[in-house]
Parts: C-alpha cells; sequence; structure tokens
C-alpha cells in the first residue's frame, strides 16, 4: 500500500491506526507540510512505514518547467523531511507518475530528463500498478474496495496507490477491507 500526498491532521492518523491494527507497513510519499503535522511525519517513521517524497509542490507547471525546478523541488523535501525525523530518504513518486503526459505541456522530454537524473543521483523512483481511483472515478468506499481487488494480481508484486488527504474519506473508509 502506498499513500500520496499528505499528511493530512485529519486522515493520516486514522490511516495509521488501521495500519497498526491490522499490522500492515505502507509507504507514504509526502508533500510539503505545516509545523502542525510534523508530528505525523515522526509517527510514520516510528511506526516503521517508509518515508517517499512526491514533492515540496505537486503543482504540475511549477515543478515540470525545468529540471532545476523538479530538483528544488525534492531536494527541499528530503531536507525537511531529515531534519524532522532524521530520515534522508531517497524514494520519490513523480507526480502524475514517471510516465504522465501532463509534464510535456510545460517542457517537452522533461520526463526522460527526470527520471535518468533522479536515477543518477541515487533516488529509486515508483509508480503503482493498482490505483484505487480514491482520488478519481470512485464515488464511495465500495467502489475504492472494488478497483483495488479486482485489479490486484497473484502474478506480479502489486503497488497500490491510494491517497492521504483531508477530503479522502471514502479512501479511508475502504481501507480495513482492503
Amino acid at each position: 500500500l502506498t499513500f500520496d500526498d499528505g499528511p493530512s491532521a485529519n486522515i493520516t492518523p486514522k490511516i495509521l491506526d488501521i495500519l497498526k491494527k491490522e499490522k500492515i507497513k505502507a509507504t507514504f510519499f509526502l508533500l510539503n507540510y505545516s509545523k502542525n503535522n510534523e508530528k505525523l511525519v515522526k509517527r510514520i517513521v516510528k511506526e516503521g512505514h517508509t518515508i517517499g517524497i512526491h514533492g515540496y509542490s505537486h503543482e504540475y507547471s511549477k515543478i515540470y518547467k525545468s529540471k532545476s525546478a523538479f530538483l528544488d523541488n525534492v531536494y527541499s523535501l528530503q531536507e525537511k523531511i531529515q531534519a524532522s525525523t532524521g530520515v534522508k530518504t531517497k524514494y520519490i513518486r513523480f507526480p502524475g507518475g514517471s510516465s504522465n503526459t501532463i509534464s510535456r505541456h510545460y517542457k517537452k522530454g522533461i520526463m526522460t530528463t527526470l527520471t535518468k537524473s533522479m536515477l543518477g543521483r541515487g533516488f529509486k523512483y515508483y509508480d503503482w500498478n493498482v490505483c484505487a481511483e480514491d482520488a478519481g472515478s470512485a464515488k464511495n468506499s465500495t467502489q475504492v474496495y472494488n478497483y483495488v481487488v479486482k485489479n490486484l494480481s497473484k502474478k506480479r508484486g502489486n503497488m497500490v496507490l491510494m491517497h492521504d488527504f483531508a477530503s479522502n474519506k471514502k479512501g479511508l473508509e475502504a481501507l480495513p477491507k482492503i
């Protein structure tokens, strides 16, 4: 299980409570967080989950305009996470994924440049092969659950994308059943 776009004061603690109860570890790909939410980042690490970088910003027009803009976006959050937790994470998830078509609207060929650059800098990036659609087309928790279970496969490792943001109640409600 992976969670993008957190931490969120009202959703992250509940996700962590569910994961703890079920004895499940997950990866959280974080965005920039407030001083108030720093305690949630520390809790994620303390409870044995993996921290990854989604970015200081998720604003495509800013982060995909140049290689240097993207690097600033990653390194700014990496430094903040390290200052908060002592963990210098080298895991990232590109906003929109590494094969997104959105980035080309801001700079043609930027994803090819960025994927090579990040690997060359010692980072490892992760996409997903199962999308919960909790930030997309799912209208309720039943649909979130169904999107996940129908796309799981015994023939591969499954990387499930879910989201950790304030208004994502349908994802949170589906999580215990998932």
